[in-house]
């Protein structure tokens, strides 16, 4: 049944599908809605779970690592400040590789204050052990919350899963989302049952301490962990295309770039605007395309070098940036393409940080100085008059 709902609702209703045992979480702009429609369904007894109220976002990621390792399916979401209040929780839960998922309703981070949407949130938590998958709209977003279970739940994965919305560009959007048929999900994602957990029958230990002869090859299995997901997020997609009728998952999302000399690289909902901006160069006889990125980690090195190894020109444009460095997806996708035939001259724009609109004449400036030219880091829109330099 499809209907015209905002996105939180839609990640809510999509939750709910999951029939998680456990949720936790602590208020925060913009992902408050989640919790909202969540703790409803369950006051209503639509939902049958335990909602439990937390004083913090470390308290809320600490409630739902508690639950995983008894062998309860369990959720939680938040948003900038929240998610890194959780980080030390964060690699615990990855590290004890307990498949839980959370919504980042992503947003940038302070200071100063600013509730709007970039991608510095989960960037900073990158390395944390979780997957990571991004949203183009509202959709996707409820696609990948039932896909996010069933990968992390796959018992030679079992690595828990953050699947990424913009703040306020699609958590309080109204759009056109089919629901879940019950049935039908329960079909697609079974109940947990994990082979260990916490009981009395069979008592075992979790996280306990690792000498320096053993936690070295704990990190190495995590690592092997995440690079096996990359095809357990391929296979979980078409799984899903099965069952649902439609795809919405995998490493990466092509978009006319057949025969295209210039390719965007993307992801999140900026994607949407991309691709009318490319059907309008298109248009003009401009050999541009499009590459979304869905899965940040695993980093798609493989996908994206196959893809784009053909182009002249890749431009990758990002909410976020490594302070010090630059562009994280730019400095990647050039690791990608290290020392491997065939060398596209890759730019880097920095875009939309704290909420700054992209409209389309940005993009459509960016590509023409790209096929220019290298561009490295190129802050896109700057107000010029407060920071007294141009570019």
């Amino acid at each position: 049944m499809k209907k015209v709902i905002e996105g939180s609702l839609a990640v809510a209703e999509a939750v709910k599908a999951c029939r998680p045992h456990v949720i936790s979480a602590y208020p925060i702009t913009p992902q408050t809605h989640i919790v909202e429609n969540l703790s409803q369904m369950v006051a209503d007894g639509e939902l049958k779970a335990e909602f439990i109220n937390v004083e913090s976002e470390f308290a809320a990621a600490s409630v739902i690592l508690g639950a995983s390792v008894t062998g309860a399916r369990a959720y939680s979401t938040t948003t900038s400040q929240g998610l890194l209040l959780m980080a030390e929780v964060l690699f615990n839960i990855a590290g004890l590789r307990l498949p839980v998922s959370i919504t980042c309703a992503n947003r940038s981070v302070s200071a100063p204050i600013n509730i709007w949407n970039d991608h510095q949130d989960a960037m900073t938590v990158r390395d944390s052990g979780w997957i990571q998958l991004y949203a183009e709209d509202c959709q996707e977003a409820a696609d990948m919350q039932i896909q996010a279970y069933k990968i992390g739940e796959n018992p030679e994965i079992s690595l828990p899963v953050m699947v990424n919305m913009d703040g306020f560009i699609l958590t309080h959007a109204f759009e056109p989302v089919e629901l879940f048929d019950q049935k039908m999900a329960d079909e697609f994602l079974p109940l947990y049952r994990p082979k260990v957990y916490l009981t009395t029958k069979n008592p075992v230990s979790f996280g306990i301490l690792a000498e320096p002869s053993y936690y070295m090859e704990t990190r190495y299995r995590l690592q092997q962990a995440i690079e096996a997901s990359k095809q357990v997020i391929e296979d979980v997609a078409n799984e899903f295309k099965k069952v649902f009728g439609r795809y919405a998952g995998g490493l990466v999302d092509k978009y006319r770039l057949d025969g295209a000399k210039t390719a965007i690289l993307a992801m999140g909902s900026v994607v949407g605007t991309i691709r009318e901006v490319v059907d309008e160069l298109r248009e003009k006889g401009q050999k541009v395309g499009l590459l979304k990125v869905r899965a940040f980690r695993p980093f798609p090195k493989e996908a994206i070098y196959d893809a784009l190894k053909d182009v002249d020109n890749i431009i990758v444009m990002e909410k976020a940036l490594s302070m010090g460095l630059g562009g994280i997806l730019l400095n990647e996708t050039r690791a990608a393409f290290y020392g491997k035939k065939g060398q596209p001259r890759i730019s880097g724009f920095i875009v939309g940080l704290g909420g700054r609109d992209v409209p389309n004449k940005s993009i459509i400036n960016a590509v023409k100085k790209a096929e220019s030219e290298m561009v490295e880091d190129s802050f896109v829109d700057l107000r010029e008059e407060l920071i007294g330099i141009g570019e």
